[in-house]
Parts: structure tokens; sequence; C-alpha cells
């Protein structure tokens, strides 16, 4: 896949002297010419304001706006259009449907699941919905020897007093990759909604949310070669439609009157004011870029990377790697006896390796495991091996000369 770095001439760059090795793409991936130049001429040609204008330019940013919500469809298997909504990224998906429940049907005695892995965007909107409706909040536990889920915690859990289970697909801090198709059959089975957090899977892998026959799947554009500021909530429209808006304002409407609004069907009740059509212009190019290349092939070759890193790393004397030895996503979150992390990746960095190094908004894992955070290596289609070769040794070179070993 060696020849696709020539689409991402950020990757062409020298950092600090040395030839960048950008590791970070779990926390945002690069972008290729083609989305960068499919933005650009959205905004040379065809912007204006999208619907209900009658003029040529409106229709035009029309089509494009709603051709990449079928784009999107279609990328994610849904069955039809109207269930995808845009939002400005996997935080705001998540928050929309916290928010939304909150409003419907939740109250006092009624409980959310998620899992002790979650990001921070799958876990605060949760906690303060609820602290508002005096719902509880379960967590399912994580097994600190391989990074995997007890499901035998969940399967006691799973009761009419269930009213949605929100879980990561691949966990953004342990490569841990879920069983969402498993947990969603499971909470199905009970009649409870669920939620699958997609921001490190969505363009790494294969999705059909049909197959996992989840009710919401979230996930954003920056993290699959797509532009900032553009998200994605898959949202089964039989639920949404029967749901009170998120936000207020243009665009969502039916009608309005000085007595009261009345509300367009989902997607668009949930789209309120003028949306960012150029990042969705962007976001059906990315997709078309990703799949293009094979979102199976792509997965195939984000494992091979992250097994071999893994394989390397564990081979340094006091390292410690987190997360599952095999079948892992794309990354891996490792420590280095006697270097902070917050050391190991700035002194990385000086040597051009772009590594992510904190707690990677799983604050309270890492609190529960007894760490302040780790260093991780997240990979993509445009890295290879001998860029992970050439970080392994600048890693070594840094522990043999600044760990404390004693």
């Amino acid at each position: 896949m060696k020849h696709f770095r020539h689409d991402f001439p950020i990757l062409e760059q020298s950092v600090n002297g040395h030839p960048l090795i950008y590791f970070d793409n779990a926390a945002s991936s690069q972008k290729p010419n083609q989305v960068i130049e499919a933005i650009k001429a959205y905004y040379q040609k065809d912007h204006a304001n999208v619907h209900r204008g009658i003029h040529e330019l409106s229709n035009r940013a029309t089509l494009a706006y709603e051709s990449a919500r079928e784009r999107t469809a279609e990328f994610l298997h849904a069955s039809s259009a109207s269930d995808i909504i845009f939002t400005r990224g996997t935080t705001e998906s998540i928050n929309l449907v916290a928010h939304c429940l909150g409003q419907n049907s939740l109250g006092p005695g009624d409980k959310i699941l998620i899992t002790e892995m979650e990001h921070h965007s799958n876990m605060v909107p949760w906690q303060i919905l609820a602290s508002r409706t005096g719902a509880t909040l379960e967590f399912i536990p994580v097994l600190e020897k391989d990074g995997s889920l007890d499901l035998s915690w969940l399967d006691n859990r799973l009761r009419e007093d269930v009213k949605l289970l929100s879980c990561v697909h691949v966990s953004n801090s342990l490569g841990t990759i879920n069983p969402v198709k498993e947990l969603c059959q499971k909470a199905r089975s009970k009649g409870i909604l669920t939620l699958v957090d997609g921001a490190q899977s969505a363009g790494h892998m294969p999705i059909d949310v049909q197959e996992i026959d989840c009710d919401f799947y979230a996930f954003s554009g920056h993290k699959i070669c797509g532009p900032t500021g553009i998200g994605v909530l898959y949202a089964r429209k039989s639920i949404m439609d029967s749901w009170p808006p998120y936000q207020g304002g243009g665009e969502m409407i039916q009608e309005v009157t000085f007595e009261r609004p009345s509300f367009k069907a989902s997607p668009h009740r949930y789209e309120a004011g003028t949306p960012n059509m150029a990042g969705a212009v962007g976001l059906a190019r990315a997709m078309d870029y990703i799949d293009a290349i094979g979102r199976q092939q792509i997965h195939d070759h984000d494992q091979a990377l992250a097994q071999y890193f893994y394989d390397e790393i564990r081979r340094f004397p006091g390292v410690r790697v987190f997360g599952p030895p095999t079948n892992r996503g794309g990354l891996v979150s490792f420590l280095l006896d006697g270097l902070h992390v917050h050391d190991l990746v700035t002194l990385a960095d000086q040597k051009g390796l772009a590594l992510r190094g904190g707690h990677h908004c799983t604050q309270a894992l890492m609190k529960k495991w007894g760490i302040t955070g780790t260093a991780r290596a997240s990979f993509y289609f445009y890295n290879d091996k001998e860029e992970v070769d050439r970080s392994l040794e600048i890693l070594d070179h840094l522990y043999k000369r600044f760990a404390d070993r004693n």
C-alpha cells in the first residue's frame, strides 16, 4: 500500500530534521489530495445554502449534500439514507442520542450500560444524563490481563430496567476489538437500545450496521481521511421520528406559528441550521477513496503493522504493553520503565516520530490500573513496516539512553 503515500503530501516532510513517521492516526488521520480537491472544487463551483433554494447553485449544493448522505448510507450498509444524520463528529452524535433519550424515556430506576474502556465522549454524556434524570450508569468491567470485556458480568445485568447499552467498537487506548454484534444481539433480545462508537472502526474495517443490528452507530470524518467538523450518526428512523429534536432553528422545522413549531421527520429534524456542506462533500470523497483501497485490505494491513510493533516492543526490557496480544485494532499502547510517557513522546518527536502520549480520554480506566497514561502508536494504510522498524530503533535508542533501569 506504499504507493498511496503519494496522495498525502503532508507525509513527505521532515520534522526536527528527520523524516516524519506519523503514528497518531487514532487521534486523526491525514487527508489525501483527492479529498482536499473535492472540498476546494465545491467552494469554487457549487457553494450555496442547501434546501428550499430555487436557483442553480443551491440546487447543486443540495444535490451534493444529499448525495453525501446516500454515500454514507452505502458506506455503513444502512437500509436507507434517512437513517443518516450529519453531526460535527462522534462526540456530538453520542450527545444527540443522550439528549433525546433523556427527553423521551429515562428516569429514576432506569439504567444505562457502558464499558470501562469508553472514550470520554461515550462516558461523560451518559454521566451528565444520569445526573440529570436520576438514572444509574453501570460499567462492564475490562480484564486487565488482555483488555477484553468481562461478558459474564453482562449476562446478569441485561434486565428490563436497562434502557441502553453503549459500547466502543475498537478501543482507542487498548486496541481491543469488541464483539459488538454479539453485544447488540444480547441487548436486543431484552428490548434494550444499542449504540456503537465506531470512531476507530469505520475507516479501518468493513461495517454493516444491519448485520451488527445496532440502533445507533457514530463516527467522525477526520478519522477516515475526511475533513474535520463533520461526523455521522446512523440512527434508526423509526426511533428518531418519535423522539424530540436535539436543537431548534432553521431547516428542522415543518411549520412555525406564533403558538408552536412542528418538525420535519428524521434525519432533517436533527440538523438544525446551515449544515457543513463542504464537510459532507469531503467525507463522501474520503469514503470513495477508502473503499477504492478496500476496508478489509486496510484492516489486514493495520493489524499486521500493529501485531509486528506489539511483538517487537515486547522484547524491550521493562516494557509494559496494554490490550490483547492478538486480533487487535491498528494501535498499540505501551510504557517504557523509567521514562515518563510525556518525556518519551517529546523525545520521539525530536526524531520525527509522532506518537500520542497521555490517558487518551480514558482517564477512569487508566486510574483503575494505577497509571496516568501511555504512549500510543496507531497505524493506517499509508504507514509501512519500514516506518515501524525505524520507530523501534528510535524507541530502543531512547530507552537505552534515558531510562532508569535500576
